[in-house]
């Protein structure tokens, strides 16, 4: 039987085998598949037991614990491909969307 410890190393050399850091941002950029390039898209998703995940909401979890299901992963660098767990941060729906307007001021400013 595997202990969750190995699982947990196991999981993330899997996830680090497709990451690229960035020294200047600190960024781990995702290098493997995304959620496409629609409305929400680019987000870094991998297989794991036979099912396709968010990667950064893995990672998250396999570093910080259980997210509830109203809860979602903030990239705190507004790198959609970053899935460096000091970048990500749980958060509501609602801090996410008004986070998402902010950025989206200061980008057209």
């Amino acid at each position: 039987m595997i202990q969750i410890h190995d699982r947990r190393a196991s999981i993330m050399d899997k996830v680090m085998a497709r990451v690229e850091i960035d020294e200047e941002t600190g960024c781990w950029e995702w290098t493997g598949p995304t959620s496409g390039d629609g409305r929400g898209g680019g987000y870094p998703r991998m297989s794991l037991d036979g099912q396709t995940v968010a990667v950064h909401r893995v990672v998250y979890t396999n570093v910080h614990g259980y997210i509830p299901s109203k809860k979602q992963i903030d990239h705190g660098c507004n790198n959609r491909r970053c899935v460096n767990p000091a970048h990500l941060e749980m958060m509501s729906h609602l801090k996410n969307q008004r986070l998402r307007a902010a950025r989206a001021r200061g980008a057209s400013a």
